[in-house]
């Protein structure tokens, strides 16, 4: 390690931490902010029957996409599905649980567990099949709610901008998305980034995760940021 929190490489940094059956926080929305060299070191690490708490599952092929393909993941709890067809191929066939859940209730979920709180209300999901199961209560306002449990992992594994060396993040635009809410749910968390600087570099006030919550810092400077869906206007003549 050349600092106390950088790693080598992805799959120095997962050695020692990645085990079957662990359940892991994969920031990332749809194929933006997803810390892509992290997953390629964790589908190589071989290891099986993990519970990935992640927006999504990526695309066929990229992002989480690709531990769907090696029947890595036992089991997704998350929000939006739709790009994956594989992701749809075993679910459907019985080959892979799902626990789905509101956008932002995933969120909270993860936010919840992060903060040291046990569960929380919400009128989300209340009257549908989201609420099947799960106690309802009735508060002074007249609406129902539904309770909801923090989600912690074993793992967090996100993607951010830049760093420095104490782990003090900064996101860039919407790559913000699910990262901070998975790396405080996550026990220990690994941070891939885009850019390291020396600690004092980055202003306190521009920081958007403070290091406390990063353990490891894999440097990927150039990661290939793949675009879902490409849409552009038609020229003008």
């Amino acid at each position: 390690m050349a600092t106390s929190k950088r790693f080598h490489d992805a799959g120095a940094a997962l050695a020692d931490l990645v085990a079957d059956g662990q359940t892991l926080a994969v920031g990332g929305f749809g194929l933006c902010g997803i810390p892509e060299a992290l997953i390629a070191a964790l589908r190589d690490a071989g290891v099986k029957d993990l519970t990935v708490i992640s927006n999504n599952a990526g695309v066929d092929g990229f992002g989480l996409g690709q531990l769907l393909e090696t029947r890595q993941i036992r089991k997704m709890i998350s929000s939006y599905v739709g790009e994956n067809k594989e992701f749809e191929r075993q679910y459907l066939g019985g080959e892979l649980e799902l626990e789905f859940n509101p956008q932002g209730t995933l969120a909270e979920r993860l936010r919840a567990g992060g903060a040291g709180i046990p569960a929380f209300f919400t009128r989300t999901g209340y009257g549908t099949v989201v609420a099947e199961g799960k106690e309802t209560r009735q508060f002074d306002d007249g609406h129902w709610y539904v309770l909801e449990t923090a989600l912690k992992a074993d793992v967090a594994l996100i993607k951010a901008w830049r760093a420095d060396e104490a782990g003090n993040l900064v996101f860039r635009k919407t790559a913000r998305n699910f990262n901070p809410a998975c790396a405080m749910a996550g026990r220990v968390c690994v941070a891939e980034v885009e850019e390291l600087v020396p600690t004092g570099t980055i202003d306190p006030d521009h920081v958007h995760l403070p290091g406390i919550y990063v353990d490891r810092i894999v440097l990927n400077p150039n990661p290939e940021k793949r675009i879902e869906q490409r849409t552009v206007r038609q020229e003008n003549k």
